[in-house]
């Protein structure tokens, strides 16, 4: 499954390297597969696991058209549901014998409210170009709650990915080989909006917010537990992008209002590199990283997608707003909530998947 066998004078095998993407079937994750495969279509065998199954399928269908050749597979997975991650996880070890990628990109920013008057006291304000690029003071969002009992981003953004990471690890950490995790992160991810007291915000009106910000936080946590088991994480900004995300924040507002905002988005990128706008550029800094050895990588740094007014892609790294010690703090925090969902899975589904002690 994980081979590819090509034609040369000395019938030579190439090993083909793994990668599975969350969230791929639209936004920045398909953007991210279609350049995955354009770079090296024989060389890779891609999975994108997705939430909704037909998205899915039109995804890899849309991928297969481009790309015939390739080895694109799909797993079903909602990261907001401890029992999906499992089974998923579950799924994946019987299919692969190892990962060389694993993008954490599943994201959710759910029922935005947008503050029409600190947006205009902000647009006449030296903040304003801070304010488009991250939406800091003009954006609150109304959190759910989980079957799991858990608030519905913090589950989706965060908690799913590292449950998933910790099901991976016979995957991800393998004697003699490297792998990478690279986390879509946000310029959202304010150090205010997040507290150790309160690592699901459930008192907060910025969950995104604070769920990127504790992604930050355990990426640097993860290096210091996993890298000497060869597995690295890394942390990406795609910059302000137009997608599915974004839209969502003005759900009343009417497409054509959007079309007619964006040559503001273009001038303003002008001034800006974080204006990337497209899926396509938003995904540079994921495609970069994809190409570099992950032990040379700045564990502190976010790798962000910039893009000039020009239209040229390129990736900056900047040091990221976090400590060390409170990095370790909120995994001592989730290993112990992972406990304790598996117990309370353990107790709902006993003929469930076989879980991690």
């Amino acid at each position: 499954l994980q081979f590819s066998c090509r034609a040369t004078g000395f019938g030579f095998t190439k090993m083909k390297k793994v990668v599975l993407v969350t969230g791929a079937n639209s936004g920045i994750g398909l953007a991210l597969c279609e350049r995955l495969l354009s770079h090296d279509t024989e060389g890779l065998h891609l999975c994108l696991a997705c939430r909704n199954v037909q998205r899915a399928q039109a995804a890899r269908a849309a991928l297969l058209a481009s790309h015939p050749a390739a080895q694109v597979d799909l797993l079903q997975m909602d990261t907001s549901s401890v029992s999906s991650v499992l089974r998923a996880a579950q799924e994946v070890k019987v299919r692969y014998k190892w990962l060389d990628y694993l993008y954490l990109n599943a994201g959710i920013m759910p029922n935005p409210e947008f503050d029409a008057k600190a947006f205009f006291r902000g647009l006449f304000s030296s903040k304003a170009i801070t304010m488009f690029a991250t939406g800091e003071g003009i954006l609150t969002q109304k959190d759910g709650v989980t079957p799991d009992g858990l608030q519905q981003v913090f589950a989706t953004n965060l908690f799913g990915h590292f449950l998933l990471i910790r099901e991976l690890e016979p995957v991800l950490c393998q004697e003699g080989r490297t792998s990478q995790l690279v986390w879509t992160s946000s310029s959202n991810a304010n150090r205010s909006a997040f507290s150790l007291e309160d690592i699901q915000h459930r008192r907060g009106t910025q969950p995104y917010s604070s769920s990127k910000y504790a992604t930050d936080l355990l990426s640097l946590s993860l290096n210091q537990h996993y890298n000497k088991q060869g597995l690295y994480s890394s942390v990406v900004c795609p910059g302000f992008v137009m997608t599915n995300l974004t839209f969502g924040i003005l759900p009343s507002f009417p497409a054509f209002l959007w079309t007619l905002l964006m040559p503001v988005f273009w001038l303003i990128r002008v001034f800006t590199n974080t204006f990337t706008l497209t899926p396509y550029n938003g995904s540079e800094a994921l495609l970069w990283l994809f190409r570099q050895k992950p032990e040379s990588l700045d564990p502190y740094a976010k790798y962000h997608s910039l893009t000039s007014g020009l239209g040229n892609n390129y990736t900056q790294p900047h040091k990221m707003d976090i400590t060390f010690e409170t990095s370790e703090s909120l995994y001592s925090k989730l290993l112990q909530l992972e406990s304790d969902m598996r117990k309370k899975v353990a107790e709902t589904q006993p003929a469930g998947p076989s879980l991690k002690t």
